[in-house]
């Protein structure tokens, strides 16, 4: 199989690799942007010029023959080649100029880091902003983005940054249904209907416990976003735990508890290290580390002046 290889240009390895992972030729054509009789024509080609088959069509798809796996192997070590040799291409940049890649989730970026990405942004404007949003960790090995804000215990190995934060949890209410906001009993909580972060979320203690303590019947309000979990809580539906830094900010809402400190998570920041020297990555990382430490006492549910959204 070795000598057919040099007459397989990359595009040839990218298309028998997405047929391969997506097991058709529809959603192949889809990833790579071109039509599926393109797909068809060009695999057969292919086929024909190896003097081999690579693909065996089940009902279920199409299957890998052994020299299809010989040749989505070698497509895997190419990709993985380039995408290391253009990582570390981009990590010898001197200036902080260009695009950066920010993976974070819709809470972060909304309730705490949009007015310093803006601050950012006034003290670099060479620096372009392409924020990628999701609840699901970026492969920053494959530049699915340059930077990852998360709050997570524990951080990919393949990783390097740094903990800039701790963030508090604590039980709320509506105001208007607790006139006397304070700690409670706990049979003052009977009864109670719930909001709580959906089964997605159940690797969070918080979740867990939720889960484990109040009864499914009570349970009344779920949402796969902890942006929802305020907005739930403040419109009545019931009681729950909301990360501090959401919750405080908001006059709707007031404190039942302290913050539960089993709840807490870390706050990172972080990137590969082949990007770590990056200008724009170390200026982007020194800055949010620097305006993010000065909220650590809101993020961690303590009293504070003021909460990033209320700055200018």
């Amino acid at each position: 199989m070795a000598e057919p290889y040099k007459n397989l240009a990359w595009d040839d390895f990218r298309l028998i690799k997405a047929v391969a992972d997506q097991r058709g030729l529809p959603a192949a054509a889809s990833q790579l942007g071109i039509n599926h009789s393109t797909v068809f024509r060009r695999l057969k080609q292919i086929e024909e010029a190896l003097g081999v088959a690579l693909f065996v069509r089940h009902r279920s798809g199409y299957a890998l023959t052994p020299a299809g796996e010989e040749v989505v192997a070698l497509a895997g070590r190419v990709d993985a080649d380039i995408t290391a040799v253009t990582r570390k291409i981009a990590g010898r940049e001197l200036s902080p100029t260009g695009e950066l890649r920010v993976a974070t989730n819709d809470t972060l970026l909304i309730n705490l880091l949009m007015p310093l990405l803006a601050k950012f942004r006034a003290a670099c404007p060479d620096v372009r902003l392409d924020l990628v949003l999701g609840n699901q960790a970026a492969n920053l090995s494959k530049r699915d983005a340059d930077v990852a804000i998360r709050a997570t215990d524990q951080p990919p190995d393949n990783l390097v940054g740094r903990r800039v934060a701790r963030i508090g949890w604590a039980l709320y209410g509506a105001a208007a249904a607790f006139p006397e906001p304070g700690p409670l009993m706990a049979e003052a909580l009977e009864g109670r209907d719930w909001i709580s972060l959906s089964e997605g979320f159940g690797g969070l203690k918080v979740v867990k416990d939720v889960f484990a303590r109040v009864p499914p019947e009570r349970i009344v309000y779920k949402v796969n976003t902890v942006l929802g979990l305020a907005e739930a809580v403040e419109a009545g539906l019931g009681i729950g735990f909301v990360p501090c830094f959401i919750a405080d900010a908001r006059p709707g809402l007031v404190r039942l508890g302290p913050p539960e400190p089993d709840y807490a998570a870390d706050l990172w920041l972080l990137t590969h290290p082949d990007l770590r020297h990056a200008a724009r990555v170390r200026v982007f990382l020194d800055f949010m580390a620097t305006e993010i430490g000065r909220y650590r006492s809101f993020l961690e549910g303590r009293p504070v002046e003021a909460a990033p959204a209320g700055e200018g």
